[in-house]
């Protein structure tokens, strides 16, 4: 049975900070050489690859990220206990790994994060953005204690994780003030024919705003679509075309973007979920997340 090294984890360590070998060994005060050595020496005792080269650079595979992490928090808990045996105050934050699919407007984000930095003990916050499916592969090798996204795990993805409701909104349509003022008249049917600032095809959200549509006989003109909800947004200030947003947004996007609401998307509504590998939440600052969203955000 293998045992790890952590002498060969530290050389490791330091090279997925520097993102170079050079670097790392300088800070080693040894050759690249020993270095790439020992780092090949980790790879095969753990039987897997923990690099692949791109460019001059060395970027880390999936389960080169998840073994960086346990790294990172061995190192960082050995320099608490010297800090510990010379007297020194420690004030080692909780850490916080979190995922936030790119389909989650940034204002839903910051709402769903922040319980976690007003806790009473210290928290870290890594927040990474991306696609659900590629979180979600993050979220298995642990190098993610949370997914923040729009819809349940997708049958499709094989991962062994749990869906936690944080709740629903409905939808609101909101456009700068001259196309708001004109849209506001004879809503929703105002909507037909207007310039419409829609996500991209595949999300949630779009399919129930084209079956909204479709419902009502409703055909917008769409004049552009969007990945990201904040460049989306900022398009919609400019007066160009409609957008819609979840309703528990609506004052801080009026008061951000200076728009204005037109109207209320009845009968569609936007659901939020935390991800994790666990069934009963156990981390405190998700737990608090989910208390907050639940009792309060949502409510």
């Amino acid at each position: 049975m293998y045992s790890l090294n952590y002498q060969h984890l530290r050389y490791f360590w330091a090279v997925s900070r520097h993102g170079n070998l050079t670097r790392a060994s300088a800070e080693l005060h040894l050759t690249p050489q020993t270095v790439s050595t020992q780092i090949r020496d980790l790879e095969a005792g753990l039987g897997e690859n923990l690099f692949v080269r791109t460019g001059r650079r060395l970027e880390l595979t999936d389960i080169g990220r998840a073994v960086f992490r346990y790294a990172d928090e061995i190192f960082s808990l050995g320099q608490e206990l010297q800090d510990v045996v010379r007297g020194l105050p420690t004030n080692r934050p909780l850490r916080l790994a979190v995922g936030v699919a790119d389909v989650v407007p940034k204002l839903i984000a910051h709402h769903l994060i922040n319980p976690a930095l007003q806790m009473e003990v210290p928290v870290r916050v890594i927040c990474r953005e991306g696609s659900p499916e590629s979180l979600l592969a993050e979220l298995a090798i642990h190098s993610l204690d949370v997914v923040f996204t729009d819809s349940p795990i997708p049958p499709t993805v094989k991962v062994r994780a749990y869906n936690h409701l944080l709740g629903n909104c409905g939808i609101t349509f909101m456009a700068g003030a001259e196309l708001a003022k004109g849209l506001k008249k004879r809503f929703p049917g105002s909507l037909d024919g207007a310039p419409f600032l829609a996500p991209v095809r595949g999300t949630v959200l779009r399919q129930g705003l084209d079956e909204w549509f479709e419902k009502r006989s409703i055909r917008p003109v769409i004049v552009g679509e969007f990945e990201d909800s904040a460049l989306l947004k900022t398009f919609g200030q400019t007066g160009i075309g409609f957008f819609a947003i979840p309703a528990v947004i609506e004052a801080e996007v009026m008061r951000q973007y200076r728009v204005q609401s037109i109207g209320v998307a009845e009968g569609i509504s936007e659901s939020f979920y935390a991800i994790s590998v666990e069934r009963r939440v156990q981390h405190p600052a998700v737990a608090a997340i989910c208390e907050v969203s639940r009792s309060r955000l949502f409510a």
